[in-house]
C-alpha cells in the first residue's frame, strides 16, 4: 500500500476496470482464477445464425434482471469517493453492468456498452431492456417461471443465464422497421465505436497515472489503454487476482481483491 500511495497519491488517476471489480456484487467474470470455462457468443454468430440468436435472447431474458438488480459493492463506492476527492479523473470500464454509475461515479465510459439498452441493427432505434422484456413476456408467456421451476437459474457474465433448451423461445423484431434487435453491447468480434475509444484515450491522456482494477487485459479493447499510458511514461498500477497482459509494463502489480484495495486507497487519500 505504501508503494501504491507513492505512485498514485500525488497524481490524477484514470481507472480502467474489468469484470473482477463486480464479482463482489454477485456478477461472475470470464477469466478469474475460479471461473468455469465460458464460450461467449460472437457478433458473427448472433447476426448470422437464428438458432444462436434465439438461444442468446432466451438466456438474456432470464439473466438481465439479475444484473439489473445487482448493487455496487465497496470497490465501486470507493472509486466514487476517490472521484469526488479529485484523485480519480474518470473510469473506463469494460463491464456492461452500470455499477460505477449506480455507485455515483460521474465520469464513466462504458467501453462495451450497457445491458440496459437494445438497438435495432437496421434503423438504429434504441429501446430500454425493460421495454423489450415486456414484449418478450407477451411472446413467451410463463417462460421464465417454467425454466426457473425446472432447472433453477444460473447466471453467466454479460447479463445472460445458463439455459439448455431454447428451441421453443419466440424472438421479437424492431417494432419500427422489423429489423434485428441486438443488446447495445460490444460482442466478441465487434469493434468498439471509434468515438468511444477516442474519448477513452483522451481520459488516459488527461491523467497522470493509470490504475487497472479487476481485468486480465486479455482483449485489446482494454490493453491498448495500458500500452498508451506506458508510451506516455505514466505509472501503471494493476490490481488483479491472476496474471495480466500488462504485468511486465506495470510499475506495481497487486494480487489482491479489488474491493479491499480500493477501500484502503479511498481511506488513505481523503479529500
Amino acid at each position: 500500500m505504501d508503494r501504491m500511495l507513492d505512485l498514485l497519491g500525488d497524481r490524477r488517476v484514470c481507472v480502467l476496470t474489468g469484470a473482477g471489480i463486480s464479482t463482489d456484487s454477485g456478477i461472475p467474470d470470464y477469466r478469474g482464477p475460479d471461473s468455469p470455462p465460458r464460450n461467449p457468443m460472437t457478433y458473427q454468430q448472433f447476426v448470422g445464425d437464428v438458432a444462436f440468436r434465439r438461444h442468446y435472447w432466451a438466456r438474456n431474458h432470464l439473466g438481465w434482471r439479475y444484473m439489473d438488480a445487482a448493487r455496487p459493492n465497496t470497490g465501486h463506492r470507493a472509486l466514487a469517493r476517490l472521484e469526488r476527492s479529485g484523485v480519480v479523473t474518470g473510469v473506463i470500464t469494460q463491464n456492461v453492468d452500470l455499477l460505477h454509475t449506480k455507485a455515483g461515479t460521474r465520469h464513466v465510459i462504458d467501453l462495451h456498452g450497457s445491458y440496459a439498452q437494445v438497438r435495432c441493427l437496421a434503423c438504429r432505434h434504441r429501446i430500454s431492456r425493460m421495454t423489450l422484456a415486456e414484449r418478450l413476456d407477451v411472446a413467451n408467456p410463463g417462460f421464465a417461471q417454467s425454466v426457473a421451476a425446472a432447472t433453477g437459474v444460473e447466471i453467466a457474465p454479460d447479463a445472460d443465464a445458463v439455459v439448455e433448451s431454447t428451441d421453443h423461445f419466440r424472438m421479437v423484431d424492431c417494432d419500427r422497421c422489423g429489423g434485428m434487435l441486438k443488446p447495445d453491447i460490444v460482442y466478441f468480434g465487434e469493434n468498439v465505436p471509434k468515438s468511444r475509444v477516442e474519448s477513452a484515450f483522451e481520459m488516459v491522456a488527461d491523467a497522470d497515472a493509470l490504475l487497472v482494477v479487476g481485468s486480465s487485459l486479455t482483449v485489446m479493447s482494454g490493453l491498448r489503454f495500458v500500452r498508451r499510458a506506458a508510451r506516455e511514461g505514466k505509472p501503471i498500477v494493476i490490481v488483479n487476482r491472476g496474471a495480466t497482459r500488462g504485468d511486465e509494463i506495470a510499475a506495481l502489480k497487486a494480487e489482491l481483491g479489488s474491493s479491499e484495495v480500493l477501500e484502503m486507497l479511498a481511506d488513505a487519500l481523503p479529500a
